[in-house]
């Protein structure tokens, strides 16, 4: 029996929540926020591990709380010219509207053609699925700059991991 007045606790119960989306097609220019194109990956042995991110005109609602991981990758290929600056954002808001740019990044393309990516993240805590949303933002210098999409592969993909409860 219990006769030293021990109690267990369940034991913690992991990533409850892991998926991918990307972009489908190809954009051309800013795109502030990415509002078109998103998917969720369905390809190469794609499963997502709990329920659902929902998606309206590229903004994204959580469909838990918790403290959230949000990886974004960008890809952008130079169209006429060099392109330098080009960003990539994960922008967050709390109150469901106004938006801060919690996380970003640049590359810099230096001829017609070239292709370069990166990567930025986030670990944001999602105490409310109302209020809490994320977006994606791209810009570019040189307007025929491509933000890279595919139906078949990542090229621009968003990644949202649950790490726990908030």
């Amino acid at each position: 029996g219990n006769t030293g007045g021990l109690t267990w606790a369940a034991a913690p119960a992991g990533i409850t929540n892991a998926q991918q989306w990307r972009l489908s097609a190809n954009l051309t220019g800013d795109a502030e926020p990415i509002a078109a194109n998103w998917e969720e990956a369905d390809t190469d042995g794609y499963n997502r591990l709990g329920d659902a991110m929902t998606q309206s005109s590229g903004v994204f609602t959580f469909p838990a709380t918790g403290y959230w991981l949000i990886i974004f990758m960008f890809t952008h290929q130079a169209g006429g010219s060099d392109s330098k600056y080009n960003t990539g954002v994960i922008q967050t808001a709390t109150n469901g509207s106004s938006f801060g740019s919690a996380s970003e990044s640049y590359n810099n393309l230096y001829g017609s053609g070239v292709y370069s990516g990166n990567s930025v993240n986030f670990v944001f805590d999602v105490t409310n699925t109302s209020t809490h949303k994320v977006r994606f933002m791209s810009s570019v210098e040189e307007n025929a700059t491509v933000l890279q999409g595919d139906s078949g592969n990542n090229r621009t993909s968003a990644t949202f991991i649950r790490l726990g409860d908030t």
